[in-house]
């Protein structure tokens, strides 16, 4: 018997060691295949005929046929009369995954941005309503879903957004998307079809807006931010003819865009055949004062407006939603067809039914009293421990930036920080096209962390800094 034979013998044998009869084939096709994927079987190596095999094996050798029979059908093996079998060299042997990389400790104090207070998230309600929802699902719903959203949620959410954001809307102006990432691939991908190439974007901003809008094909052009929200005269001068802005809470610097410059930025959109998207993502979350209405109440016509309940209920929902002008929206709805065919009704129903039934804007109460004291917790920890550093923005949303003193490298400090197991990104993390930072900072969440644990947090950076 040659060597190589043997060799496959103590390959095979551990597989089939105690195997059921029943099932003997199948194990043995799955342990020749992982093998030659593994490349312990090399290519164009000559296998032992089905009767020495099945000798070996103790098994019949229709059985070993078979198998052989199969694999070659697969690909993995070659038989030729008169040359026996042997495994193919068209093969790429190396496709076993590699070791997924070790998973890194949780961080001992997490304060990333736009987490909302995970553990408060309604999860008796949220059964209670899906069971709802199902039961009042017709059973044609449960087929393939409208690609502009559920009718029943559309609906729900239109007397929502008008009565709490201001927003003008109807139900069939809506499309439900899986979260604003979703909303603006979809946004995207019509722009560019209708002869766009660049998009304005917030500077400081989402690097992953700006991201998203780059792998899709528009490049994203940074607009300056200064306390008044958006330099609108640097969007009349950058030739772009569509703009991202976070209007109600800039992100990150936490701002409101001033209402001369709500005006000047919808009239550069008419001047211009422009597009504003206006980002809603926290607005809901404001502590001092109701927070204002949305842009395009102003100008439903020249602003796409979109939202979602991941800062309210959580972003693994994944539901949000796409406001967009009529001239916007066949196209939109088309582009969401052809994507995914549309949203999951069951979930769509769920959050119908809490809409209905006051749950949620009871939900959003209970939070907004919590996030506003897990902020006012890690404020009075900055103002004991880190005198020389300022909140910066309204009292709203899930974070806040903390301006440092000038010549604080940010970015420094943030893998200082990391190093003691705190997860707080520096505001230079947060230029879309790189550059300077308006000041060194920090971009620190507080919503899903309870208050001992943020004042434990802001001694270690202020540790750090010492």
């Amino acid at each position: 018997m040659p060597e190589s034979w043997a060799t496959l013998r103590e390959l095979l044998l551990p597989s089939m060691t105690d195997c059921p009869a029943r099932s003997r084939g199948r194990t043995l096709e799955a342990a020749l295949r992982e093998a030659i994927r593994a490349g312990r079987l090399p290519t164009r190596s000559r296998l032992p005929s089905s009767r020495d095999l099945a000798t070996q094996l103790g098994m019949a050798r229709g059985t070993v046929t078979a198998s052989y029979r199969q694999l070659a059908a697969e690909g993995y093996l070659v038989a030729r009369r008169g040359s026996g079998t042997t495994v193919a060299d068209a093969l790429h042997t190396s496709t076993r995954p590699p070791k997924p990389a070790s998973i890194p400790d949780r961080w001992r104090f997490d304060l990333r941005p736009g987490l909302p207070a995970l553990g408060a998230f309604p999860r008796a309600a949220w059964v209670a309503a899906t069971r709802a929802g199902l039961a009042s699902l017709p059973d044609d719903a449960l087929g393939y879903p409208e690609a502009a959203g559920l009718a029943e949620l559309r609906a729900e959410l239109a007397g929502y957004l008008g009565r709490v954001r201001a927003v003008v809307v109807a139900p069939e102006d809506l499309i439900i998307t899986h979260g604003v990432a979703e909303g603006l691939s979809l946004l995207t991908q019509v722009l560019h079809a209708r002869g766009h190439r660049q998009i304005a974007v917030e500077n400081p901003g989402s690097p992953g807006g700006a991201d998203l809008f780059a792998a899709h094909g528009l490049r994203p052009v940074p607009i300056t931010v200064d306390d008044r929200g958006l330099r609108v005269d640097q969007l009349a001068a950058s030739g772009c003819r569509a703009v991202l802005v976070t209007s109600a809470h800039q992100f990150p610097l936490g701002m409101v865009l001033h209402p001369e410059r709500r005006r000047t930025l919808l009239n550069w959109a008419r001047e211009n055949d422009g597009l504003v998207i206006e980002d809603d993502y926290d607005a809901e979350h404001r502590y001092d004062r109701p927070a204002l209405g949305a842009v395009q109440a102003l100008d439903p016509t020249r602003v796409v407006y979109q939202g979602s309940v991941s800062k309210v209920l959580a972003p693994a929902l994944r539901i949000g939603w796409l406001l967009a002008p009529p001239a916007l929206r066949s196209d939109l709805v088309d582009a969401k067809h052809f994507h995914d065919l549309g949203c999951s009704p069951l979930p769509q129903a769920a959050l119908a039914h809490l809409i209905r039934t006051g749950t949620y804007e009871r939900h959003l109460r209970r939070t907004r009293a919590l996030h506003r004291q897990r902020r006012d917790a890690l404020l009075t920890a900055v103002s004991e421990h880190l005198p020389r550093c300022s909140p910066v923005g309204v009292a709203a949303g899930l974070h806040v930036v903390l301006r440092f003193p000038s010549g604080t490298d940010d970015l420094a400090l943030q893998r200082a920080l990391a190093a003691r197991g705190v997860n707080a990104p520096a505001l230079s993390g947060y230029l879309p096209a790189g550059g300077a930072a308006p000041f060194p900072g920090l971009v620190l969440g507080y919503a899903w962390m309870s208050p001992d644990r943020l004042r434990s947090a802001v001694e270690i950076i202020a540790d750090v800094l010492s």
